[in-house]
């Protein structure tokens, strides 16, 4: 009945929800793939498909390493991924696109999409990022032996309330997957509470934090501490000089390390630290080290990730605007306090993490980031205790990839 009333709505929907998409940027081809129409050449019964799916840029972030080990471990299987959003189809596209067989928009939950999908794409095993709960998906996986799992599960407090409250309609659809895996004890608890089965719910921890340390960078800071302000955007470089110019004034042995996010802006970053009166030179001058400059701006390709091993404090960019803010992980995973903007959507799972774990701070004002930035430089317990609670958290929300590649061995192929 459920599927019935399902397929009736498609049909009411559909043209409410087209132009509302095309309002929204998505293109008829976008539009058409949520409605289960792949153009490419489908997979046949006898492939081995694994298919992965995150909604948006965070998930399809999430879900990088993972499929690239999948990639690595099952080299003759077939891989799909799929998102939800035009934003997390460019992030999957650029950063899977050379390792999937297959990148393209999950189908909108209504039988007749999902069985057009499905008949195309004939996935063994289905992987669902988060909290992804779609009904109808669900059922038709369960119908066609499809093994279906969502990974890295969490459910907010505010959505568990909802949840909750329809606990029985949800303990009939989750009845309808292989396994639920969560990033917590808590989230764990959650999903037991609204209706998963015991027996195939565990904590699995967080693929977010299976982050890898690159390899190092010739560099040496010598004696020097460093602010280290990495993926900047317009308009916060001058709050980080700012900041940077009073830091200084207290602590005489601070260095800045300047990274904007795109290149393009080298020349603009450049005019900005002129005028801020600052000794400073060019990571592409090739220089190792700090010696004689107060600032040095990173304007060379693929190094920040390693830089940060150099830093004392990292200031995270994309979070001082609308930009959703940048992975604080890359800084994290070499001990390195960071602080962040406002703005960090992209990221706000991570951020709650390390936020409650007191790994890392979001500050609201440049007077925030100054004050927390001189509190780390002033008060060495209260550094020591930060690096600690970041190389702590690491440790405890590690481990997921390889446990959902486990998963795929024990019990998909």
């Amino acid at each position: 009945m459920y599927q019935f009333i399902s397929d009736l709505m498609f049909y009411v929907i559909k043209p409410f929800a087209s132009v509302s998409m095309k309002r929204r940027g998505y293109t008829q081809e976008s539009i058409d793939r949520k409605c289960g129409f792949i153009p490419e050449e489908g997979f046949s019964e006898d492939d081995n498909v694994i298919m992965f799916h995150g909604v948006s840029v965070g998930e399809a972030v999430a879900l990088e390493n993972l499929v690239k080990a999948s990639r690595k471990e099952f080299a003759d299987s077939k891989i799909v991924v799929t998102t939800g959003t035009h934003t997390g189809q460019d992030i999957a596209k650029k950063k899977l696109g050379e390792t999937a067989d297959l990148i393209t928009y999950f189908p909108a939950d209504f039988p007749k999409c999902i069985r057009r999908f499905l008949d195309k794409v004939k996935p063994k095993t289905v992987f669902i990022a988060e909290t992804e709960i779609w009904p109808n998906f669900a059922m038709e996986c369960k119908k066609r032996g499809i093994n279906l799992y969502i990974i890295n599960g969490r459910i907010s407090d505010s959505t568990f309330k909802s949840y909750n409250a329809l606990k029985l309609i949800f303990k009939y659809f989750l009845s309808f997957y292989t396994g639920i895996f969560t990033q917590s004890d808590d989230d764990n608890k959650k999903f037991l509470t609204i209706g998963a089965s015991p027996e195939t719910t565990k904590k699995m921890g967080n693929l977010k934090f299976d982050v890898k340390k690159p390899e190092g960078v010739n560099f040496n800071k010598g004696n020097s501490r460093v602010l280290l302000a990495g993926s900047t955007h317009q308009g916060e470089d001058k709050i980080v000089l700012d900041v940077f110019k009073n830091l200084k004034e207290k602590h005489s042995d601070l260095k800045l390390i300047l990274a904007p996010r795109h290149l393009t802006r080298t020349d603009e970053v450049k005019e900005l630290i002129k005028e801020s009166g600052f000794e400073f030179d060019m990571r592409s001058s090739g220089r190792d080290n700090l010696e004689g400059v107060d600032i040095l701006q990173l304007d060379t390709l693929g190094e920040l990730g390693k830089m940060y091993e150099h830093a004392d404090i990292s200031f995270i960019g994309g979070s001082f605007n609308k930009t959703g803010g940048h992975n604080p992980l890359e800084s994290i995973v070499w001990d390195k306090p960071v602080i962040s903007g406002p703005s960090t959507h992209n990221f706000k799972d991570i951020y709650a993490i390390i936020k409650n774990a007191h790994a890392g701070f979001v500050v609201n004002s440049e007077d925030e980031f100054l004050e927390i930035a001189d509190k780390m430089l002033t008060d060495k317990d209260f550094y020591l205790a930060t690096v600690k609670a970041g190389t702590d958290v690491f440790a405890e929300q590690q481990g997921a990839l390889d446990f959902v590649i486990n998963v795929l061995k024990s019990n998909c192929l």
